[in-house]
């Protein structure tokens, strides 16, 4: 599996970007978030990346950030949403503004993508819900802005990955937002929560 990638950014297009790793260029779909964000031609880049293989393709989806990535994971394993429609839906959703839909119960909100009806929309709501529903419940989350790579969202993750609950981990990085403020680092950030959470 092909995590991240770091390199040299050859060229973007409406829907992906090419980056040059070591005189290889990949070819990697991307949302319009990420793609806005991204940088400009000949730029170092650094994306984290999601590889499906299936018979006919190999592909390679990249994110801006962890929680980007883990939003995409969460989406594509909703039947009926594969990684084009989870790109469409990130491209007018932000990590953070996905959970708060999801939580809240907002199809709307998430049937703005372009390829995503009303059904669509429900059925992600209900099967989301468990499983990122808490969260965005948390205080604070909103907290982070997304020009600092969803601080945040990158934490919730770092927390998820260590086995946390998301209502356990969304309170201890809501607390820890709150105590050092809007422009903490991920490290110092993850450090307080899980001291917060361990309590």
């Amino acid at each position: 599996m092909i995590a991240r990638l770091r390199g040299v950014l050859a060229e973007t297009g409406a829907d992906h970007a090419v980056l040059d790793v070591g005189g290889v260029g990949y070819l990697v779909w991307c949302s319009g978030r990420t793609l806005s964000t991204i940088g400009e031609v000949g730029g170092d880049v650094l994306l984290f990346t999601e590889m499906q293989v299936r018979e006919d393709a190999i592909t390679l989806y990249g994110f801006g950030s962890a929680g980007e990535r883990d939003s995409f994971r969460l989406l594509t394993s909703v039947q009926g949403v594969g990684g084009r429609v989870a790109l469409a839906i990130l491209s007018v959703l932000d990590a953070g503004e996905l959970s708060r839909a999801v939580a809240g119960g907002d199809k709307a909100m998430i049937a703005r993508a372009n390829g995503v009806g009303p059904k669509l929309a429900m059925r992600i709501v209900n099967e989301l819900k468990d499983k990122m529903g808490g969260v965005a419940l948390g205080p604070g989350l909103g907290a982070a802005p997304a020009a600092k790579g969803g601080v945040s969202t990158d934490a919730l993750s770092a927390l998820a990955n260590l086995g946390f609950k998301p209502a356990e981990a969304s309170a201890a990085v809501g607390a820890a937002i709150e105590e050092l403020g809007d422009g903490a680092t991920l490290d110092a950030v993850v450090r307080l929560a899980l001291r917060k959470a361990a309590k």
